[in-house]
């Protein structure tokens, strides 16, 4: 038997047909008892038969042959938990054909939200707990023995304590199928073709799932039309699981967290919409996208979730163009491209060894950075191309594996395309270029290198699809840059004489490369073309899309000591009037990086720099207001929360003196239009920045808050914002409240991004009760939010060495990609690290801060100011324009006798 151990596959001696299974939960005891009736082939010689089981206790086995009277009994049955395998070796060879596998287990409903486990909900005041399953990607293997891999495709029979019988599935992988037995009430629709959908959810709750239902029903009806198939089930059931780490497309029966699937059209923020339709969206297209054609190996898991993102933007794209969804898709972009420029991030098609590894690549490669090359790879083809080609490949594949080189071939026959040379530079390779670009002599150059965020230069090399725009989006140019180096004459490449509208002299008034940020690369513009663009953007001549590019390319090249930290500042002023939703979203959190170094570098300048953020997004409050205004986009809705919450961090005083009126007044009456639920995070937020162990009433109201609302939208925003606050103290009691009883295991993440002030805090509670969370969260992907928020922003040369000592001495196989990735993070960001960089870059926060100083909001009229860097003659130029034109303010003013002149 010991030959089986450690090996990533199981061997191929028989191929499971079918599966029959009998299970029994009980509800009580928190177990279950069952068979499983494996119809197989022997296909080789063996006298063993090998298969995944976890966590179960086998307690009868036997194995029969048609052709055969004889029950072959094994003589030793032996479970390999290391490696997850049931293995049982019978006394002779086993004779080649038809047999059905029976064997008995028992298990125990656990409460790791995985395989088959408990969840509990309240119904008439009494605790109860259902039973659910999550089978992906490895833990069927946990409900019953299986061949628990992705290229084994079976059907499944399944019950409970009163016996019920389900019709026969289509052929499918074990990690898809479902249980869930538990008390619920349900909505219904159907679509146009006769599909039977449902929406089942937590008894009195049915009503928060209608948007869910409309949703399904229509996007159902969008994919049989795209992909050109129907949906291969006679119906569709959705379920909303109050303990469920995020959402699963189980075939047939999608699993949901509530957050996810449930809207209340009284209570729920615009941005929890949003939300419900996107997870829906991307779990219903694995239904076409996974589930009839599945990936062979999980290699290959971004096939599904990579295609799932993507596809989940283009259905609800459809069903609500006024929510600009391509414009949101640059926070899947954004997303990818900040894992990807790690020296520890992998390939989107890195090799799987063992399934324990499994869960880590469930991550910003396989879903944002698969979704951002799907989608450039279809606006390189064309979408009518694209979806043509894509119908092909699933009919030709369906209900069997396929493997990336399957999707290549159908999109190259379709389009003509080289794709497969073109896309093996994508997803055989870890890491993206950047694209440097310069004008010489009359010459746009442009050059590739890989981009590390740690400032080293890799030795990738990729096949790029450039797009780029000249003063005008009707003057568009596309190429393949196939090279390292290439460069074009700029009259016969763009057309200057002709589009003499659109020029400056020899050279266009601005060059946009990489247009609407389609592509996954980042680019360096020259200073004058870099000037050009900011000029553009407070023109306001670029879109949404590219001003989100520029803004975030910008951010990451002066991260990566590329380009000065004092250009980016320049940049930021040119979106002091900003008012897109998507390009704040960005803003937002570039604004706290940038204003975390400043409390590491020059801490007693940071009521400089936080002065400097508060006029940086005082324009975009002042037109939002705090009060909905009738008619105004769900976007408008969005971003008047992330504002105002960014005041609150920034320690706007009047923002967060209103914050704490409104939240008097919701206290008093939790019905009052002063607290509407798209700005409530913004008042929790502001609230805390004033709790403190000497003044804890603030807290103190949203934990009641916290216990006397059943809403699990409600309850997530609280968490994600009282450990916004500035005293550690309190920090430390939030972070042990997330481990109590009261939060929800799947809840308990979102509450941990802790303020800079409680980092060493939350450092040191993670160490204090890392066996509990190990334990807890250890084998799931929800373990990467505690190094994302507590682990990475770590800040300092000893606690590099500090991590990286702590967890050799508590290893955990399962996280050691993350755990690399997230010292990786930590290694960029210390500041000891960043300060040197501002020495590089002869960028001095001292000089910087009397700048800012004269740029906040005063009654004259607000005002960025250019930032001086010493080491650049134009940036002191542009300082000296600015100041001249605030002279020039101020004398106007005296000349008018103005009471508040300086």
């Amino acid at each position: 038997m010991e030959q089986f151990k450690g090996h990533p596959r199981l061997p191929k001696f028989a191929v499971p047909k079918r599966y029959d299974i009998t299970l029994k939960p009980d509800l009580t005891a928190c177990s279950f008892g069952g068979s499983v009736a494996v119809h197989l082939d022997i296909v080789s010689d063996t006298r063993f038969i090998v298969l995944n089981a976890a966590d179960l206790s086998v307690d009868a086995a036997s194995l029969s042959f048609a052709s055969s009277k004889v029950l072959f009994k094994p003589w030793k049955v032996e479970t390999f938990e290391e490696d997850e395998i049931l293995v049982l070796e019978f006394g002779e060879t086993l004779p080649i054909g038809s047999g059905v596998l029976g064997i008995g287990f028992e298990g125990i409903l656990n409460d790791k939200m995985k395989g088959f486990y408990r969840s509990t909900y309240e119904h008439n005041g009494k605790k109860k707990n259902m039973a659910v399953t999550q089978f992906a990607p490895v833990d069927a293997r946990r409900c019953f023995p299986c061949w628990d891999e992705p290229a084994w495709k079976k059907t499944k029979w399944i019950g409970h304590l009163k016996t019920v019988s389900f019709q026969e599935s289509p052929i499918m992988s074990t990690y898809l199928a479902a249980v869930v037995v538990g008390l619920f009430d349900y909505v219904e629709d159907h679509t146009s073709d006769g599909v039977k959908v449902r929406v089942y959810c937590q008894v009195g709750k049915a009503n928060q799932g209608k948007f869910a239902l409309d949703v399904a029903v229509k996007t159902l009806e969008f994919y049989r039309d795209y992909f050109a198939v129907p949906y291969s089930l006679p119906k569709l059931d959705m379920v909303a699981i109050p303990d469920f780490p995020g959402a699963m497309e189980n075939y047939g029966l999608v699993t949901y967290q509530e957050t996810a699937l449930l809207f209340d059209e009284q209570h729920s923020a615009a941005a929890n919409k949003q939300w419900v339709a996107t997870a829906v969206a991307h779990e219903l297209a694995h239904q076409w996208f996974g589930n009839l054609v599945t990936m062979e190996w999980w290699t290959l898991l971004w096939l599904n979730e990579g295609f799932a993102t993507w596809v989940s933007y283009l259905a609800t794209d459809s069903l609500f163009p006024e929510w600009k969804m391509w414009t949101k898709f640059l926070d899947e972009i954004t997303g990818g491209l900040k894992l990807d420029g790690l020296e520890g991030s992998h390939p989107i098609e890195v090799e799987i060894n063992h399934a324990a590894e499994v869960v880590e690549i469930f991550d910003a490669i396989s879903y944002r950075k698969g979704a951002s090359v799907i989608r450039m790879l279809q606006n390189y083809l064309g979408a009518e191309c694209f979806q043509g080609s894509l119908a092909a490949y699933i009919k030709k594949h369906a209900s069997s594996n396929a493997k990336t080189e399957d999707l290549w071939a159908a999109l190259q026959e379709g389009s003509g395309e080289p794709v497969n040379k073109l896309m093996n530079s994508w997803t055989q390779q870890k890491g993206y270029p950047v694209i440097s670009v310069k004008v010489k002599d009359q010459k746009l150059e442009f050059e590739q290198t890989q981009f590390y965020s740690s400032g080293s230069q890799g030795d990738g090399q990729w096949i790029v699809p450039i797009t780029l725009c000249c003063g005008s989006y009707d003057v568009r140019k596309s190429f393949l840059l196939q090279k390292k180096f290439e460069s074009f004459d700029i009259k016969e490449f763009l057309g200057c004489s002709v589009a003499e509208t659109a020029c400056r002299g020899s050279l266009c008034s601005w060059i946009k490369i990489n247009v609407d940020q389609i592509g996954f690369y980042r680019v360096k513009y020259e200073q004058e073309l870099s000037a050009a663009l900011r000029n553009a953007i407070e023109k306001k001549h670029l879109s949404a899309t590219d001003r989100f590019g520029i803004l975030d390319d910008s951010f990451a090249l002066s991260m990566a000591r590329q380009q000065s930290f004092a250009s980016l500042l320049t940049l930021l002023g040119a979106y002091r009037e900003e008012l897109d939703c998507t390009v704040l979203s960005n803003l937002i959190p570039i604004s706290y990086k940038l204003a975390t170094i400043a409390a590491d570098a020059v801490p007693e300048l940071l009521d400089l720099i936080n002065q400097f953020f508060i006029g940086l997004f005082q324009y975009s409050a002042e037109q939002l207001g705090w009060e909905p205004k009738p008619g105004e986009s769900q976007l408008d809705a969005m971003l008047r929360g992330d504002i105002l919450t960014a005041l609150a961090v920034f320690g706007h005083d009047l923002t967060i003196d209103e914050a704490s009126r409104r939240f008097h007044a919701f206290l008093l009456d939790r019905n009052t239009p002063l607290l509407p639920p798209d700005i409530r995070k913004a008042v929790y937020v502001a609230v805390m920045q004033r709790v403190s162990m000497s003044n804890r009433s603030g807290y103190e109201s949203l934990l009641r808050v916290y216990r006397e609302t059943d809403l699990r939208e409600e309850k997530t925003r609280i968490l994600r914002s009282v450990a916004s606050c500035p005293d550690p103290n309190i920090i430390l009691e939030v972070l042990n409240f997330l481990l109590s009883s009261e939060v929800r295991s799947q809840d308990a993440v979102v509450g941990l991004s802790v303020s800079s002030k409680g980092q060493e805090t939350a450092w040191t509670w993670l160490k204090d009760n890392w066996e509990h969370i190990s334990k807890t969260w250890g084998s799931g992907y929800l373990i990467r939010f505690f190094f994302s928020s507590i682990v990475s922003p770590l800040a300092s040369f000893e606690k590099v060495n500090e991590v990286d000592e702590f967890f050799k001495s508590h290893p955990n196989p399962s996280i050691t990609r993350t755990l690399k990735q997230s010292i990786e993070r930590e290694f960029l960001d210390r500041m000891d690290l960043v300060r040197s960089r501002f020495l590089d870059v002869g960028f001095d926060f001292r000089r910087i801060g009397l700048l800012v100083a004269i740029s906040v909001p005063i009654s004259l009229g607000s005002f960025v100011v250019g930032i001086w860097d010493p080491g650049g003659d134009r940036a002191f130029t542009v300082v000296e324009q600015y100041f001249a034109e605030f002279v020039k303010k101020v004398t106007e003013a005296n000349l008018e006798g103005s009471p508040n002149s300086p």
